[in-house]
C-alpha cells in the first residue's frame, strides 16, 4: 500500500470525526482541541506583551475593561470558563481581538474610530464571536488539510511526469487562496459579525451603533480597499448590509438586557 493511500486512509475517519456546527449552523472541520487551541493562544498572547508597548494610561484601560467585561459576562461556559485578561496596546492602528484561552487586545488607535462605547462593543463583540465559533481552529485545521492536499497533489504530478508541474502548482496554489481561503476568511468576518450582535445587545450596548462603527471605519479607511474578492474582510457596505439584516434580533434582545452599562472614556 503506498504512502499517499495510508494518509488518505488516516485522513479519512479523522475528517469525520472533526466534524462540528458553528452558532449559526454552519458545518465546521476542527481538527485541534479547546485545550490545544487555549494554550495556542496564551502562548501568543504572551508574546505580545514582550513585543508591542502595553498602555499605562488607567483611565483608557478602565474604560475598554468595563465593555469588555460586559461583554464576556454573555460568553458560554462552555467556550471559557475563566478570567478574561485584557490588556490595550499603545498603536496607533486600528484593531483588536480575541484569542482562545480568555484573552482580549485592543489597540489604543481604535478609540479615535470607536466613538462610544456601544461602538467598541461592536469591535470587542466581534472579535469574541471569532473565539465563540472556534474560527482559529477551523482556520488551522482547513490550512492543515490545504496544506497536505497540495502535497499529495505535487507528487501525483510528478509521479506522472506531467510537464511543468511547478507552474501548475503555483496556479493550484492561487486557486484555493482565492477559492476557498479567503471566501472563508469572509464567512468568518460575517459570521462573528452576527455572533457580536447578539453579543453586545444581551450586554446592553445599542446594537445599532453597529452600523455606525462601520461607517467610520470606511471613512478612517479613505476607500483604500481592495476588492472584496481578493480581500479576507467584507466591504464595510457588505458588513452594514448584514447587520441591518440581523438588527431585529439584535433590538429584542436589547430591550431584554437586565443592565445597561455606563463606560465612560
Amino acid at each position: 500500500m503506498s504512502h499517499l493511500r495510508i494518509l488518505f486512509l488516516t485522513l479519512i475517519p479523522l475528517i469525520l470525526l472533526s466534524c462540528s456546527t458553528s452558532p449559526t449552523g454552519r458545518n465546521q472541520l476542527k481538527l485541534y482541541s479547546s485545550e490545544q487551541l487555549a494554550g495556542m493562544g496564551a502562548q501568543a498572547f504572551d508574546g505580545m506583551k514582550t513585543e508591542q508597548k502595553v498602555s499605562s494610561k488607567p483611565v483608557s484601560n478602565q474604560y475598554v475593561k468595563c465593555i469588555a467585561d460586559a461583554i464576556t459576562q454573555h460568553v458560554p461556559k462552555s467556550v471559557f470558563n475563566g478570567e478574561w485578561e485584557l490588556v490595550v496596546f499603545d498603536d496607533p492602528q486600528v484593531n483588536a481581538f480575541a484569542l482562545p484561552g480568555g484573552k482580549i487586545g485592543v489597540y489604543t488607535g481604535l478609540m479615535d474610530v470607536a466613538e462610544n462605547q456601544h461602538q467598541l462593543a461592536a469591535v470587542i463583540g466581534h472579535e469574541v464571536g471569532h473565539v465563540i465559533a472556534e474560527h482559529g481552529n477551523e482556520r488551522m485545521s482547513s490550512s492543515a488539510l490545504i496544506g497536505v492536499g497540495m502535497e499529495v497533489t505535487n507528487q501525483l504530478l510528478q509521479a506522472n511526469q506531467i510537464a511543468s508541474s511547478s507552474l501548475i502548482m503555483a496556479g493550484l496554489g492561487l486557486g484555493v487562496q482565492v477559492g476557498v481561503q479567503l471566501p472563508f476568511s469572509r464567512t468568518h468576518e460575517s459570521e462573528a459579525d452576527i455572533i457580536g450582535l447578539e453579543l453586545m445587545a444581551k450586554a446592553g450596548f445599542d446594537p445599532r451603533q453597529s452600523v455606525n462603527l462601520w461607517e467610520n471605519m470606511a471613512k478612517a479607511s479613505g476607500g483604500a480597499r481592495q476588492p472584496e474578492l481578493l480581500s479576507t474582510h467584507p466591504l464595510p457596505a457588505t458588513r452594514i448590509d448584514n447587520l441591518t439584516n440581523n438588527m431585529p434580533k439584535a433590538m429584542e434582545a436589547y430591550r431584554a438586557a437586565s443592565t445597561k452599562p455606563n463606560c465612560t472614556y
